[in-house]
Parts: C-alpha cells; structure tokens; sequence
C-alpha cells in the first residue's frame, strides 16, 4: 500500500503529539515540518528524524508529494493556513478552534464542502474508549432520558502570574481563553456523548490574575533558573482564568460546566457525569480507563476499560486487551486511524471524527458564552 505523505506545522507541545500519534499508524509518513524560524524548525526536524524542514507555512504547504496537512500553530494562524491548504488541494488536520471568528470557520466549511477534501478539527479526546461507551450506552436507551449534565476542565499550568503563555494574548488566541482552549473540549464531549444541542447559555468569567508578568527572556535560556524582577513585563490580562456556564438543552433539561486554569493540582482533569433516567454514569480523564455507573435500586458499577466488555462501537477504539492501559496519546491515534482511513477512501465521514462543521459548531457556542458573561444574561444560540 502507498504510503500517504504528510506535512505538520506548528512544533509546539502538540505538533510532535501529532506526529508520534501519526507513527503509530500504518503506511503514513510525517515527510516535512514548518516552524516560526527555519532554525526552530530545523532543530525540531532534526530531533524528531524529520528530514525536511521549513521556516515558511507556503513552503510546506509546496512540499512535493504531500497530501495532507495537520495545523497545529497558535490559534490566529489556522484560517490563513486552513485555507491555503484547502486550496492547494490538500486534507487538513487542524487543532482547534478552527479559525477565530464564526465567519471565518463559515468560510471554511464551505470551501471544504465544495473542494471534496477531507477535513477534520482535533476533537481527540472523543476517542476514549470510555468516551465512546458512554456515547454507546446513551444511543442503547441504557441511560435513559438525560436529566442532567455536570462537566468540568481544571487545570494548574497558569496558577501562578509568573506563568505566560501566547494563549494569554487575544491577538493570537482570541477573546476567549479558558473557555476556548479547553472549555471547547469539555462542551464537544457534552453534546458528543448526549446527543443534546446546547440552546442557550448563562455565563460567569472571573480573571484571577489580573496582570501577569511576561518573562523578557525565551523560556529555554532559563528554564529551571530564577528571573530577577527586572526580567518580567507586567502584562494586562482580559481573558478569563476560571469560567462556569449553566446550559439548557433541547430536550428541556439542564446542565452545567466549569473550566479553570488555576487550580491547584489539577494538571489536565477532565470530569464528566451523566445523569439519566435509567441510571447515570461518571468518567474522569485521570483514570481513563474506568466508567463508574450509577444505579438506584442495585449495586453500582465499575467498569474497566476491555473491549470484551464495552459496546462494538467502543471496542473499535481499543487496541489492547483488557487490564492494557491507554490513554491521552492513543486517542490522536484512533482519531487519525479514521481520519485516513476516510483519505483512502476518497470520502469524506461526517460521523467518524470532528469536522469543520463541527469546528464551526464551538467557536458559535464559544461567542455565544462569551457574550453571555459581558451582559451576565441567558443568550441563545
């Protein structure tokens, strides 16, 4: 089988994350990366055996033989990149948000829809297997009506006003932040899972860390030193650390999630409980490979990640037998598994991964939630 040739730009955390996901997968080959400078990119290519390197997206994007690109830079520079890929004939992999505003990812959408091409937004975390057994049991009636949907995101990695990032600047990641970058998950995986269209949102933003201080010095030359005072910007921070959003579903039914970025501890929590009128059921993203069901009348359940045990649409995502651990780096794989699967097949999937459509989907329900916080009202979608 011909192997598919594929470009990645962005060489941050989560471009090498896509890569090591994509070399587990068989007959696709990373052949070329970009990067903001030619130097960082050489450096990156060199240290993940990538022999062909870019400082320069077009170049990438020109690389001979490549048939689909994977976006993973800072926020501002999707729909640019997005759309010059699409334009250029090419599939498109892209993290998410798809573009930073609505009409943006409307364009999108509409361009890939009318080029034929594959496109697909990095909703991974979709593929846990318990995620997808969650999804299953909900789509068997198991669950019941959905009563209720509590979520949240914590994080610790801005705890400090010491800690910066490009997320904290709007230019290049938006109005919003917390909610955006990982609220934007935690709502996908509501939806996903209940099969519910969030109408309205009542929203609360808070900004623990109203300056921050921006370090004058790129992090690598002194990482794991102390910065004297003089070695901080103090920078003004207008997007929100902690956000909670009550919602209401089409079903009639509420709901509510609550992301933050300075909470102690929390490196990367995720926790999701379903109530329904059959039973309910509970996962978090530290054990990942557990689903907790909740019963009324009878014992509650714990089950364990096997795909002897999970629904066949579960099962699908599990690559190991029961009792074999996986997690956060198998849920890229699964993801691009189907990704190119549907490449191969020359056809597009509209149900198999996140879309563009689905991109577009967020950053309407992201403005909607903004918004909602500025009036401190319900706003609809």
């Amino acid at each position: 089988m011909q192997k598919i040739k594929i470009g990645v730009a962005g060489l941050g955390f989560i471009g090498p994350a896509h890569i090591e996901a994509l070399r587990r997968i068989p007959n696709l080959e990373v052949v070329a990366v970009s990067d903001f400078t030619l130097e960082i990119a050489q450096a990156k290519a060199t240290s993940l055996g990538i022999a062909h390197a870019y400082g320069n997206f077009d170049e990438l994007l020109n690389h001979e033989g490549i048939q689909a690109v994977h976006i993973c830079t800072p926020n501002h520079l999707h729909y640019e990149m997005a759309k010059k890929t699409l334009e250029a004939g090419k599939h498109v992999v892209c993290e998410k948000p798809l573009a930073t505003t609505v009409p943006q990812a409307e364009e999108l959408v509409a361009l890939a829809k009318s080029k034929g091409l594959v496109n697909a937004v990095h909703f991974n975390l979709r593929f846990y297997p318990l995620v997808k057994e969650m999804k299953a049991i909900r789509e068997s009636g198991e669950l019941g009506e959905v009563f209720s949907v509590i979520g949240t995101y914590l994080q610790d990695w801005l705890y400090y006003a010491t800690d910066y990032n490009w997320r904290l600047e709007p230019e290049m990641s938006g109005d919003s932040r917390a909610i955006a970058d990982i609220g934007s998950h935690l709502l996908d995986l509501v939806e996903y899972i209940s099969g519910l269209e969030i109408l309205e949102v009542m929203a609360d933003f808070s900004t623990v860390h109203k300056t921050r201080k921006k370090p004058l010095k790129p992090v690598e030359t002194y990482s794991g030193k102390m910065l004297k005072p003089e070695d901080y910007q103090d920078i003004p921070i207008n997007t929100e650390d902690y956000a909670t959003v009550m919602l209401r579903f089409n079903n009639g039914n509420r709901g509510v999630v609550t992301v933050s970025q300075v909470a102690a501890g929390r490196k990367n929590r995720i926790n999701l409980e379903f109530s329904g009128s059959k039973q309910a059921m509970h996962w978090c993203s530290e054990s990942p490979n557990e689903l907790w069901i909740g019963k009324r009348d009878t014992a509650n359940q714990s089950l364990l990640r096997d795909p002897a045990l999970v629904h066949e649409s579960a099962a699908q995502t599990i690559s190991f037998p029961g009792g074999h651990n996986e997690g956060f780096p198998d849920t890229s794989k699964q993801m691009f598994k189907e990704v190119y699967a549907a490449i191969r097949e020359g056809k597009h999937v509209e149900d198999k991964y996140a879309t563009f459509a689905h991109g577009l989907r967020e950053l309407s329900l992201c403005d909607a939630i903004v918004e909602s916080d500025k009036k401190q009202a319900w706003v609809k979608l």
